[in-house]
Order: C-alpha cells, then sequence, then structure tokens
C-alpha cells in the first residue's frame, strides 16, 4: 500500500504518455528535480561509423572463415545461360523416340537423296560449311548485336570479311558490315539482316540483328517464292539440319502470321528497340549508359519486362558482356535492367553482388540514388523467395545497409516500405527458426544485415511510427531470443531499442512484451564479456525502469534479477580481472576502462530508478552488497576523472538514503556515507556538490549527522550556497539548513554564519518563481523564531521589515501569480502557493506582526526576475 507522499510522487512521475512526444514544460523539470526520490539521466551508448563498408565490421564476433566475403571479383562470365531462356508455364511430354526404317525414296525427291555425289574441293566444303554453321548458331542463339567492338554508325571503318555467301538476294554493305536484304518483305519487315563483321572483340565474325516477324529462310537470303525455297532446302541432301530449321522457321512464320499481337511486338522491337541496342555497340561510355536508360524505358513501354518476354534471352547474354566493361554507373544501369527482366538462381545473386561491389564505395551513392536502384533492390526483397535465394538477399540487403547510413537515402527507403518489408522478413526468419529450432546461420548473416539497416531507419520518427503500428518489437524480441548466441545480431537489436526505448510510447509497447525483462536478463548473463552488447542492454534496462513502478517491479521480480547487476557491477568494477580482458579482444588499455566505467554509469542508473519502487528501495537499502559497491565507487573514483558516474553513484545513494527502515546499511554506514560527501563538497564541479547536499537533506533528519556538520563546518559552506544563483542548489542547501535549525543550539552557531540574510535575499530573489523554494525559506525562519519575544532581536530590524513587505506582496494572489506565465505553468506555480507556500508564510507574517515594532515606513518592495 503506497503511502500518500509515494501517491503524490507517482502522480508527478507518469510513464503512460501521450504517444506523441513533447517537450517537457518547466514545472515539470522543477517537479522532477525537487523529489527526494530522482531518475537519473544518462547519455545513449555512442556508436561510431565503420571506417569501411563491409557485411560484417570489425567488433563481429563472425571470424573470416566464418562469414561470406565482402570483396570479390565479377565477370561476365559469372553470370550463366541457363537462366536465359524464358520460363514457360506448361510441362512438355517426353519425346517417344521410335527407329523407323529407312523411306525409298520417292520420285519428287530426286536422286541426290538417294545416290551419292562426286566428291568436291574440301576447301569449298569448309568455306560452306564454315558460313552456314556461323548462320545457324546466329539464328539459334538469336544474337541482337555485335559485340563491344562494333563501330558506332558514323564510323567510317570497313571490315571485310574473308568470304561471303551469296543466295540470290541483293548484297548490302554498311559501315564495314555486309548485310543481305531480302526483297520480298514489306517495308516494315525488311529491316532484319544477316551482319559478317570481322571485330577484335571476342572474336566474333559474324552476328544477326533479327527480327521475329522475318521468317528464318528470308533471312538466309532464300527470295521470296515459297517454291523456290522448297527446291533449295531439298537439293542438299548433306544438310539435314538446315531441313529441320527451314521447317520450324516457317512455322514460326505462320503462327506469326495469324498472331496480331506477336506481330505488333515485333514492329515495336524493330522501330523502338533495335536502334537502340545500336547504341550499345558504341566505344563511348556515355553513349552505351544512355542507351541502357533507353533500353529500359523502351522496354518498359513495351511491356517487355519480367521473364516472358521471348528476346529476353539474347537481350540478357548481351547485357552480360557489357559488364566487363568495368565501369560503376554503367553497371547500375546494366543491374537494374537485368534485374527488372526477372533473373533468378545464380544470376539473381551475381547482380546483387555487383550492385553490392558497386555500394562499397561512399562516392558511389550518388550514382545509386540517381539511377534510384533502391526500389529495384526493395522489389527483391519483396517478391523474391528467401528461402531459395538467401544468399542473394544477402548481398541485396548488404546494400541497403550501407545506404541506410546515408541520411540522404532515409526518407526515401521509408516511403518506399522499407520498414514493413524487413520486418515482414523478419517474420519469415522467425518462422521458419521456430521449426527448425534454432537460428540457421545462412539467416543469421541475413539478419546481421536487416538489423543494422532498422537501426538506421529508426532514427525517423515517421520510422517508429511504423514499427509501432505493424507491432515490431515482439518479432525483434523473438529474433534475441531464438539467436540469444549470436552476438552480432543481439547487438544490432539492442542499438535498436536502445533508440526507440528514449521514447515513452515505445517504453510501453516493448514493456508490454512479457518475456522482455527476463530475455535482457539472459542476455547479461551469456555476453557478460561483451562491453558493447551489455552496456546498451543495461541502458534499455534504466530507460524502462525510468518512469514506471509497475516497470520496476516486474525487473526486481524476474529469478535473479539484482544479482545478476550486482555480478555485473563487480565485474566491471575490478580492473585487474575485466580490463584484461577487455583488452585481450585488440582494445587499448585507456579505452578498456573507459568502456567499463560506461557500464558502470549505466547500472547505477538502473539502481537508482529502482529504489524509487518503495519496496525495492527499502530492499535495497539494507542490501550491504549493494551498499559497499556504491561506496566502493564513491571511495576509488574522483569526480574530476569520473563525472558521471561519480554523480550517478551519489543520486543513488541519494534514493537508498530516504528510507529510514530497521536494517539500513547507510543509516549504519551514515558517518561514512558523510566523509565521502565532504570530498564531493570541497570540489569544483557545482553537480556533484549539489548531488551531495541532497544526500545532507536525507542524513541531517538524524541528530548525530547534524553534529558532524557542524563539527566539520560544512553549514558554514551550506550557508554559502544560498547566494548561489541557482535554485537547485539554494533549495537543496536550504533543505539541509531546515533540518538543522531544529535544534535550538544549533540556530546561534547558524545565525552567527549569517543565515538569516541570504534566507531573505534568497525569498526575495526566488519567491516569485519558485513557491516551492519560498515555502522553504519560510519553513527554516519559522524555526529560528521559535519562542520569539521581538521580531527584530530575531531577525534584526532591516530583515524583518523586509519579511513584511515581502510576505504581505507574495500573500496577495493578484500580485504573487504572474501573469506572464502560460496557463500550464500559472497553474502549476498557484498550485504551489495554495498548498506550499501560503499556509506557512501566513503564520509566519502573523508571528511577525504580533512581535514587531514599527520603527520607520516600510519600503516598497522590488523583485528580482528571473
Amino acid at each position: 500500500m503506497l503511502s500518500p507522499r509515494e501517491k503524490k510522487l507517482e502522480k508527478l512521475d507518469p510513464f503512460y504518455r501521450p504517444s506523441l512526444s513533447r517537450q517537457k514544460t518547466s514545472a515539470e523539470i522543477i517537479s522532477e528535480a525537487r523529489n527526494s526520490l530522482r531518475t537519473v539521466r544518462t547519455q545513449r551508448p555512442f556508436t561510431p561509423q565503420e571506417d569501411q563498408r563491409k557485411l560484417f565490421g570489425p567488433a563481429s564476433s563472425r571470424t573470416p572463415e566464418n562469414r561470406p566475403p565482402s570483396s570479390f571479383s565479377l565477370h561476365a562470365s559469372s553470370f550463366e545461360s541457363s537462366d536465359c531462356r524464358p520460363i514457360s508455364g506448361a510441362r512438355l511430354s517426353p519425346l517417344e523416340l521410335k527407329p523407323k526404317a529407312p523411306a525409298s525414296p520417292s520420285p519428287e525427291e530426286g536422286s541426290c537423296a538417294s545416290y551419292p555425289r562426286p566428291p568436291v574441293d574440301p576447301a569449298k566444303i569448309r568455306r560452306i560449311s564454315s558460313a552456314r554453321a556461323r548462320l545457324f548458331r546466329a539464328a539459334s542463339q538469336g544474337t541482337l548485336l555485335p559485340d563491344r567492338t562494333l563501330p558506332p554508325p558514323e564510323s567510317k571503318k570497313t571490315v571485310e570479311p574473308k568470304e561471303t555467301i551469296m543466295r540470290g538476294d541483293s548484297l548490302l554493305k554498311i559501315n564495314g558490315m555486309y548485310l543481305t536484304e531480302s526483297h520480298t518483305l514489306d517495308p516494315l519487315k525488311s529491316q532484319s539482316h544477316q551482319l559478317s563483321y570481322n571485330g577484335s572483340f571476342g572474336e566474333i565474325k559474324e552476328q544477326e540483328i533479327f527480327k521475329g516477324a522475318t521468317s528464318l529462310p528470308s533471312r538466309l537470303g532464300s527470295g521470296g517464292d515459297p517454291s523456290k525455297r522448297q527446291a533449295r532446302t531439298s537439293s542438299c541432301p548433306n544438310s539435314p539440319s538446315l531441313s529441320r530449321l527451314g521447317t520450324k522457321a516457317a512455322s514460326r512464320a505462320n503462327l506469326q502470321e495469324t498472331d496480331p499481337e506477336m506481330e505488333g511486338e515485333d514492329v515495336f522491337w524493330n522501330t523502338k528497340i533495335m536502334p537502340i541496342l545500336h547504341e550499345l555497340g558504341s566505344e563511348n561510355i556515355e553513349t552505351v549508359c544512355v542507351a541502357c536508360t533507353q533500353l529500359h524505358h523502351a522496354l518498359e513501354e513495351g511491356n517487355m519486362l519480367g521473364n516472358k518476354f521471348k528476346r529476353r534471352s539474347a537481350l540478357l547474354k548481351t547485357l552480360y558482356k557489357l559488364v566487363d566493361i568495368g565501369s560503376d554507373l554503367l553497371s547500375l544501369k546494366l543491374a537494374k535492367l537485368i534485374l527488372a527482366l526477372k533473373v533468378s538462381r545464380k544470376n539473381l545473386l551475381t547482380v546483387c553482388k555487383l550492385i553490392f561491389k558497386i555500394s562499397r564505395s561512399e562516392k558511389n551513392d550518388s550514382l545509386i540514388r540517381n539511377d534510384s536502384i533502391l526500389e529495384s533492390l526493395l522489389e527483391v526483397l519483396r517478391s523474391e523467395d528467401i528461402h531459395t535465394n538467401t544468399e542473394a538477399f544477402l548481398y541485396c540487403m548488404g546494400t541497403i545497409k550501407f545506404i541506410s547510413g546515408n541520411p540522404e537515402f532515409l526518407n526515401e527507403m521509408i516511403n518506399k516500405g522499407a520498414v514493413e518489408i524487413l520486418m515482414n522478413l523478419v517474420k519469415q526468419i522467425n518462422d521458419n527458426t521456430k521449426e527448425c529450432g534454432t537460428c540457421l546461420p545462412n539467416s543469421g548473416h541475413l539478419l546481421v544485415q536487416m538489423t543494422a539497416t532498422l537501426r538506421h531507419l529508426v532514427d525517423s520518427p515517421i520510422a517508429r511510427s511504423k514499427l509501432l503500428s505493424i507491432g515490431a518489437f515482439p518479432e525483434l524480441c523473438t529474433v534475441m531470443e531464438q539467436c540469444l548466441d549470436d552476438k552480432d545480431i543481439c547487438t544490432n537489436i539492442a542499438r535498436i531499442f536502445s533508440k526507440l526505448t528514449s521514447y515513452h510510447d515505445c517504453c510501453v509497447a516493448l514493456a508490454n512484451y512479457p518475456r522482455c525483462h527476463a530475455l535482457f536478463l539472459n542476455l547479461i548473463n551469456k555476453h557478460q564479456q561483451k562491453q558493447d552488447l551489455v552496456v546498451r542492454i543495461v541502458f534499455i534496462l534504466g530507460n524502462l525502469t525510468a518512469k514506471n513502478n509497475q516497470a520496476r517491479e516486474q525487473f526486481s521480480k524476474e529469478k535473479g534479477s539484482l544479482p545478476t547487476l550486482l555480478s555485473l557491477f563487480h565485474a566491471f568494477s575490478q580492473p585487474d580481472l575485466h580490463l584484461s580482458g577487455l583488452c585481450d579482444e585488440g582494445r587499448e588499455l585507456p579505452k578498456a576502462r573507459a568502456q567499463a566505467e560506461d557500464v558502470l554509469i549505466k547500472l547505477t542508473r538502473v539502481l537508482a530508478n529502482l529504489a524509487i519502487h518503495p519496496a525495492i528501495g527499502s530492499a535495497m537499502a539494507a542490501n550491504p552488497h549493494i551498499v559497499d559497491l556504491l561506496l566502493s565507487t564513491l571511495e576509488h573514483k574522483s569526480i574530476d576523472d569520473c563525472e558521471e558516474l561519480v554523480i550517478n553513484t551519489t543520486a543513488t545513494i541519494n534514493n537508498l538514503s530516504y528510507y529510514q527502515v530497521k536494517n539500513s546499511v547507510i543509516e549504519d554506514k551514515k558517518f561514512y556515507v558523510a566523509e565521502l560527501l565532504l570530498k564531493l563538497l570541497l570540489s569544483n564541479n557545482m553537480d556533484g556538490v549539489l548531488e551531495a547536499v541532497r544526500v545532507f537533506g536525507n542524513l541531517s533528519q538524524d541528530h548525530d549527522i547534524c553534529d558532524f556538520i557542524v563539527q566539520k563546518n560544512v553549514h558554514k559552506f551550506l550557508i554559502a550556497l544560498l547566494d548561489a544563483k541557482q535554485q537547485d542548489i539554494c533549495y537543496s542547501a536550504c533543505g539541509v539548513l531546515l533540518n538543522l535549525t531544529v535544534d535550538k543550539d544549533r540556530r546561534v552557531v547558524l545565525k552567527k554564519g549569517g543565515s538569516i540574510k541570504k534566507l531573505v535575499t534568497c525569498l526575495r530573489d526566488f519567491g516569485p518563481m519558485d513557491w516551492q523554494l519560498a515555502s522553504l525559506v519560510c519553513k527554516t525562519l519559522w524555526n529560528f523564531s521559535e519562542n520569539i519575544t521581538n521580531a527584530s532581536s530575531c531577525f534584526g530590524d532591516e530583515d524583518a521589515n523586509t519579511l513584511l513587505v515581502l510576505l504581505s506582496s507574495f500573500l496577495d494572489e493578484e500580485l504573487a501569480l504572474d501573469d506572464t506565465f502560460d496557463q500550464e505553468l500559472k497553474t502549476y506555480h498557484k498550485l504551489h502557493w495554495e498548498t506550499e507556500f501560503k499556509p506557512v508564510a501566513q503564520q509566519l507574517l502573523h508571528r511577525i506582526q504580533t512581535h514587531h515594532t514599527f520603527l520607520e515606513p516600510l519600503p516598497v518592495p522590488s523583485f528580482k526576475q528571473m
């Protein structure tokens, strides 16, 4: 059961705040600072940016032999041609091969099919066979354009082939290329030519730029008469393949004549695509890049992207060859086009590797952004199967991770659905891992890239909102549970949570996961030597326990919660034992000390937050192990060297000293604590001084500590602090003086030190702005004036007159409450004016008026505005 004071603290320190984060008002800041039990703030652990872009950074727990490479070479040969065939939805039945007896020749076939011919010149046979082989190879492969050595259209260079076979059609020679043209085709179909070119790149002597609407016999220059084409086919008994090829081409031509859609596609190909393909043979890289962009747009316009395009095979082969040029700009354009053609298996992996290799250089970020390659990569993650393309996903995610570290990509990635895509993949991996019972290494490598990317994205408020709306916190916790042994994954998710839990709505979402506290304790026990992971887990626990008693209670009920924290505290406070382990990981000793100190800073914050809960705080105050660790820290650490650690430790001791319990270790060691606090009072660090004075505010409720303060002349230092121009310092110092004035004998000592004049000055300067401080000053003056017979003899004539004027004015509501405040702050001030200041001020004013003789007119007061 909470006391009225504890209920008041609970109301003043809410945890569940509106989802929209807002800046704290002055009233809230003052209220938090004045609570006897206070939470402790600390900075989020710093994550340095890696010098080099790699799949796994230098801090990775993965050894080089147990992780995929970040550096490799890629060439056109890295692609495979099997993926170039368009995917058909029909399953073909196996052919039944039945041997047949040779048929008797018919009269129509002629005698050339039955009787051998006289031998011909071998050289002539080789020439004809070579030409036919090249011709049939070009036709069957569907080569679209000459290789990289194809000169641009304006080139004057001509190359003469070794031989040219005439088949009855006219022979054209354009830019060093011989083209056989069929005169029987209509103008749109007359652009199909056979090319003969002797180039140096790849030693390709003959290639073909063809058009599907043109039947194969026409492209071979056989003329337009069907009967003549049949006669030529039949007159070549030594070329059975030519007969079959002619039959297939004729069938294809018949199909095209009856399919207007295919014929329209052929027309689009010849009129739109073919002129662009010619540009790919340019020796100017910029020209080729422009051509790639134009080709992509043209294919999109013609609905030819995807894996159903009939010329896809030959087009992909051409694009693969251009990769060998080695231009990053060109390679990105090629990769985007290849991905748009929906490659799979090894080719998908190769193109993802190609983009990854380019993205390793930050200077290429602008190229990646200009070409919108991000959209293509996200489409891979959205549409491809993660289980069959895990390695391709790995390098795809590696690229996204690199560019997500560039703030220029942040909004674009979020707007294109990166958060939803990544969390959907995380869920798929979680489901698969649940079935397998363990986190598989291949999915673990991928999760490292995904969680590192999310770590960058959560810097955006939009991304945080998306994560909350899709319920991402349970999924991320599940990843940590399933991959508890994978330090890299757990560290990345800890970095995500350390960012998110700085916001109240995210704290609520994480706290709603019932196993989160047990998970974090398991991580601490599992990876106690891993400072970069442990420090973030402890920071998250500090955020969760900062604003809610229920969260503090849930954590404390977990088995081994406090012993785990104390074990961690002990480990990182022993330099001879633990720092040597950090240095063994290749870190220098000064850096290791700083990292160990950072863990201790976060740990003391968790302890301070837990101590706010009445039951937990009372138990902690009676725990000698906890108190001894804190006091040992104050004893061995200097505020000049370890400022935040010393201040947080003192704040934790302050929270524990609040509980006046029977077995309080603080109470048992009160003089030792007071001696340690003197070191802080004598320092030049005002934050340290303030924390020490706050602890004395709790300790000075004990009679012996009050004597200690006077004996050590600490009271003089407290009186001097009333001159400080900081309200919190004056408030804390006045609180200790209030406790000292309870004893009549000490009032004389304090009056000799000039305390009353400084208290009156403090009331004058801060009263209208801080009614809590004004109330504390009035309570102290009330103690001074106990059993007085004359106000002047107690306060002095000047101070008595000043008090009469100040109190009269401050008790006038219209004069006391400043209308310049906003409504919220005005309400706050009015509340404390009515409940804290007004009751004690009225009694003090009445006492002074009763025992004061006015010797002169009272002056008009002037208030110092702060």
